[in-house]
């Protein structure tokens, strides 16, 4: 193998491992999960519901909802007047929007 080519693929490991850069498609399958399941009620990380009963980092942090197994155990199962939606995101989902969300939550809901 040439150097080049082994450059290469020593550039797309390193990209691949960063944190953040490998991990677009469960990003991106988080972001499609809460886009169906989520959104209607918490646009933007909001709550068209309960006002304080947000995704939003402080909300989640007075609620006692501090890390991604909390955000998705109530995917999963629901609290409060909402419901559970294990169902509905399938084997994983609810890690896998759970996830998304807290990103979300870390750079205060802006996109981009």
């Amino acid at each position: 193998m040439n150097r080049w080519i082994q450059g290469l693929l020593i550039t797309l490991l390193i990209l691949l491992m960063a944190p953040g850069l490998g991990n677009t498609a469960g990003s991106s399958e988080g972001a499609e999960l809460f886009q169906q399941h989520c959104a209607a009620c918490h646009i933007n990380g909001g709550n068209i519901i309960r006002r304080g009963k947000t995704l939003k980092m402080k909300a989640l942090e007075r609620q006692g909802i501090a890390s991604v197994d909390a955000i998705a155990q109530i995917a999963r199962e629901g609290v409060g007047q909402m419901s559970g939606y294990g169902e509905l995101l399938g084997p994983g989902g609810d890690q896998i929007v759970a996830e998304w969300i807290w990103e979300q939550a870390q750079k205060a809901w802006i996109q981009g």
